[in-house]
């Protein structure tokens, strides 16, 4: 016969779950506004230059979402 026993950790509190969905909202908001401006910033390129770093001028939100979505 085998014995088992197994621990779950006190619920975090209701004050400590809200501070970690607002910070984790903060956060994902932050990266999203980088991305935004990367994506200016290649719309801002000549095709020329976004020729030579391998990115055409339709795929430039896919490529900087690429590690998020598939697109």
């Amino acid at each position: 016969m085998a014995l088992t026993q197994s621990y779950q950790g006190a619920k975090p509190g209701f004050f400590s779950s809200l501070l970690d969905g607002l910070t984790r909202g903060v956060s994902q908001v932050a990266e999203a506004n980088s991305r935004i401006h990367e994506v200016e910033r290649l719309q801002a390129m000549s095709d020329e230059a976004l020729a030579a770093k391998g990115i055409r001028r339709d795929e430039i939100v896919r490529h900087v979402f690429r590690d998020l979505y598939w697109l």
